[in-house]
């Protein structure tokens, strides 16, 4: 490890909880880009469960909705 990112990580300690979590999940990325795995963290994974578990009663989102997510999120 360079000594940056030893001291980096020495002060990230102090840091609020949710910086931690930022950086975790920045990490996170790199990591996925350099062993193509990407490891969900807890509350992705929550996430997915609770999407599953919509789509196995069959609640899905409407067309106004999707429509609505892509208005706000144009397609390259």
């Amino acid at each position: 490890m360079t000594p940056g990112t030893k001291a980096l990580l020495e002060q990230v300690q102090s840091w609020p909880q949710e910086d931690q979590e930022e950086l975790a999940e920045v990490a996170r990325e790199i990591e996925s880009r350099r062993t193509g795995v990407y490891r969900l963290s807890d509350e992705e994974r929550t996430a997915v469960r609770a999407g599953m578990e919509d789509a196995r009663r069959g609640d899905f989102a409407s067309d106004e909705e999707i429509d609505e997510l892509y208005r706000l999120h144009p397609r390259a």
